[in-house]
């Protein structure tokens, strides 16, 4: 039988190369297969060509647009994955300690996989408007704030003592400085208010409308990327979005009005709308028709890690909401990782040294519903022909 060959210009990314300056204390990249890619790319989508000066009409400013990296598997699965952060794009490249990250992990199951830059945040960064950027002091901050200890640390560094317990951080480990370095640093300034979700949702749902992210999106995300991945689903006019996971979304939408078997369901007592420089974090009010778009997806997940308690505001408001989804019919979920058997888990658990089991449980949701289908037949795990 002749042997086919894939073409030349095909694709290879090997991660935890031997040697690797990030890699080092990696044990789950060692001796793995390589990732193959038809082909990888960018592209900007949404926004406007504004013209800024009223001087000069016939000349403008493209700008409130977003920013797409995507990477095709060879053989890929009908069902895109799209990362959508709210730090930095770095938080899905690695973990915390440089190994292997979830896009590589999603590209090795063979997911098309598509980084999301919203419109005035790193690579998509050219606003219609006016910004102010003022430096603070954030670093130790984002200690509580993603969820690695109790109170703020008393040094630069966080000592040992300081996390909570049994946290999934390479605390141990050799170059423990540097990674807490390399964690509170790489961050985008997010500009967090009311007006800026109406501005990224608008041009996020320009995307999943337009087919260029695939025709099924499973949208992956982190903190307030999950309230925009929801505002994006109710501005959405085709049926391409297909599901998410959130991973400690802060932040949740909730119909304005309710009926049928959701109309006694709790929900917060004052609800924001997305104008002005308020509400940054919800809980933004939709139509309910709008709303009810959440309840045609394949499946929804609100997932919380550790030292979450189920008073916290954000916990209630999960479950508030995926009991409105389903009442309209939908299929979300609450699930609190350390139940599901992994402990230790941060804001940014798929960051965490436990990301492998963290995947693991995504590509079983996954499975469960459906989304895991190829777009062509299988061809075996390096995806080459038969000899």
């Amino acid at each position: 039988m002749a042997r086919r060959y894939y073409p030349l210009a095909a694709l290879f990314l090997i991660a935890g190369t031997p040697g690797s300056a990030l890699a080092h204390d990696d044990d789950n990249n060692s001796r793995q297969d390589p990732i193959v890619l038809e082909k990888s790319g960018g592209f900007i989508i949404g926004g406007q060509h504004k013209a800024i000066n009223p001087a000069t009409p016939n000349r403008t400013l493209s700008c409130d647009h977003g920013y797409v990296e995507y990477f095709l598997p060879m053989n890929p699965r009908k069902t895109s994955i799209v990362l959508w952060h709210s730090s930095s794009a770095q938080v899905w490249q690695n973990r915390w300690d440089g190994g292997e990250g979830f896009k590589d992990k999603m590209l090795r199951a063979d997911y098309p996989t598509y980084i999301w830059d919203g419109p005035r945040v790193g690579r998509a960064n050219w606003s219609c408007e006016s910004i102010t950027y003022t430096p603070s002091s954030r670093d130790q901050g984002n200690f509580t704030a993603w969820n690695f200890g109790p109170a703020v640390p008393a040094g630069l560094v966080p000592t040992a003592a300081e996390w909570w317990p049994g946290e999934q951080f390479p605390i141990t480990a050799k170059n423990y400085e540097d990674y807490w370095w390399n964690a509170t640093g790489a961050r985008y300034d997010e500009f967090d208010i009311g007006r800026n979700i109406d501005i990224e949702t608008d041009a996020a749902a320009v995307a999943a409308d337009s087919g260029k992210l695939g025709n099924a999106l499973y949208y992956l995300t982190n903190s307030a990327g999950g309230l925009r991945a929801m505002v994006t689903t109710s501005k959405s006019t085709k049926n391409n979005i297909a599901g998410m996971t959130t991973y400690e979304s802060i932040g949740y939408v909730f119909p304005l009005t309710t009926s049928g078997a959701a109309a006694n369901l709790p929900k917060p007592a004052n609800l924001c709308d997305m104008s002005g420089t308020g509400c940054a974090f919800g809980p933004i009010g939709i139509p309910e028709e709008n709303f009810k778009k959440l309840a045609k997806l394949k499946k929804i997940q609100f997932v919380w890690g550790d030292h979450r308690a189920e008073t916290y505001t954000y916990v209630i408001q999960s479950r508030q909401c995926a009991a409105l989804i389903n009442a309209y019919g939908g299929n979300a979920e609450v699930v609190k990782l350390d139940e599901a058997g992994l402990p230790g888990s941060t804001h940014i658990p798929f960051m965490d040294m436990d990301n492998d089991k963290v995947a693991s449980l995504l590509f079983k949701n996954l499975k469960k519903n459906k989304l895991d289908s190829y777009a062509r037949n299988p061809r075996g795990h390096w995806g080459w022909g038969n000899w």
